[in-house]
């Protein structure tokens, strides 16, 4: 992590005051939150139409903070106390990233896309700590405040940092590409996440696409090759990148040719010869976000022949695709940090498919930002519910209601339950769960449909 004396930073970030009786001072590491800093953190207060964090600037100070930013606009900054004074206390974060990123030797791979980024993150993190000291983005530190925090935590022999960029508007993706200075990147899909913000997936698409804007020369762009609106807007690309394509289909540079479901994930092989590929994560779309990291892996050079020790050693970040067990012995797939129809889709599609289950529940909650068809999208989630293959269904929320209407000409009226109430829900599905039950638990973020999986445990 950032580790520099209070004179170094004030050259790093344009800094209002005279810092001189403190210069000599050092801090360690950067915190936004005064309840959890370390000794000798820098802490960056910010103002907000609600709170303050100001007023948490002596107290954090008091409990071991190194320095701390203020802005110029805040009155009465505490005296005698390491303060540097800056006109914007989250701009003079970025700046400090940037510059710090500047002076890394770092080599970065920068990663977005509407679904899978975090999980392409952790797959591409494993492979290429096989050979790489490799630092990437803890949970979702990855938008504008997230992403200079990632970087400023990176140790100063850090070889490769694996960096999710996450967007809600236009713009969003260019700022921090162009902060995090890429070497290779990857789009891992288009779906209709933030179709609120940006009105089409078109637009999501060229929103998407905007990471290229920061990659060095001779860098590298892996993209969904099955994506219409990504190929087209990179058909006869000229810029500073190679490209790469992966995907399903034969056109791709690299693609599977046989998949073998196993209990806990897939086996594969892809175009590229006859070794197979264990990897330890359920849903065939998953193999999807294991060819974009491998092909980043490879870019760095980490060769193929290496790359199932990686997948051996992968643990991915919670609540994704996360396989548990409940108390009755029933198993239990936690997809909860997130949901999109494409997403959901593809969860469902696994669950469908597995074998080896006497009775098999769908526990599905609404998916957030869809924008004005937001209600059409969850009733086509319900409509293309197999009922050959799923027992029940189970939804949450206000959106979920139109799931369960979709669902109930195929299931009918008995197997589809519709809830507002989480307590509710629960007390339902703890009725219909039994040793050899599989359920899916899925919903955006905001559903906070977790709370189910730890019903069940």
């Amino acid at each position: 992590m950032i580790q520099k004396s209070l004179a170094e930073i004030s050259r790093m970030v344009t800094t209002v005051n005279d810092i001189s009786q403190f210069s000599q001072a050092e801090v360690k590491g950067v915190s936004i939150d005064s309840r959890k800093i370390e000794p000798g953190n820098l802490f960056v207060p910010f103002k907000g139409e609600n709170a303050d964090g100001h007023r948490f600037v002596e107290d954090a100070i008091k409990k071991g903070a190194g320095a701390a930013f203020w802005q110029k606009d805040v009155p009465n900054p505490p005296e005698h106390m390491p303060i540097i004074i800056v006109e914007d206390t989250l701009t003079a974060l970025q700046e400090l990233a940037r510059n710090y990123r500047n002076e890394l030797g770092v080599k970065v791979l920068g990663i977005t896309g509407s679904n899978g980024k975090t999980t392409t993150k952790d797959m591409a993190a494993s492979l290429l700590g096989l050979q790489f000291k490799v630092q990437k983005t803890e949970g979702n530190f990855n938008n504008h405040i997230g992403l200079p925090l990632t970087i400023l935590r990176l140790e100063e022999d850090t070889e490769v940092a694996v960096l999710e960029m996450g967007m809600s508007s236009k713009g969003e993706i260019e700022f921090l590409t162009k902060l995090a200075r890429p070497d290779a990147v990857i789009i891992t899909n288009i779906g209709e996440s933030h179709l609120l913000d940006l009105g089409s997936r078109e637009a999501i698409a060229d929103a998407k696409l905007e990471i290229i804007q920061g990659l060095k020369e001779e860098g590298l762009i892996i993209f969904h090759g099955d994506e219409p609106l990504l190929q087209e807007r990179l058909e006869g690309y000229s810029g500073k990148g190679q490209l790469k394509t992966f995907g399903k289909s034969s056109r791709n540079d690299l693609h599977p040719v046989e998949i073998v479901p196993t209990a806990s994930g897939n086996i594969f092989t892809t175009n590229l010869g006859e070794q197979s590929f264990d990897l330890p994560v359920l849903g065939t779309h998953n193999i999807l976000n294991a060819l974009a990291a491998m092909l980043a892996a490879n870019f760095f050079g980490i060769s193929f022949g290496q790359m199932n020790k990686g997948f051996e050693g992968l643990k991915l970040t919670n609540m994704r695709m996360e396989l548990v067990e409940g108390a009755k012995g029933e198993r239990i797939i936690n997809d909860a940090y997130n949901a999109s129809p494409t997403s959901m889709k593809a969860a469902i599609e696994l669950v469908s498919n597995l074998s080896g289950y006497s009775r098999k529940i769908l526990v599905l909650g609404d998916m957030l930002e869809l924008g004005p068809e937001e209600e059409a999208y969850h009733y086509q989630i319900g409509e293309s519910i197999d009922a050959r293959a799923i027992d029940f269904l189970l939804t949450f929320g206000r959106l979920g209601d139109f799931i369960a209407q979709g669902a109930r000409n195929n299931l009918g009226e008995n197997r589809v339950f519709s809830f507002r109430n989480k307590e509710g829900l629960i007390n339902e599905l703890k009725k219909l769960t039994t040793s050899e039950t599989l359920v899916l638990v899925k919903a955006s973020r905001g559903m906070k449909l977790e709370d189910a999986v730890a019903s069940l445990q």
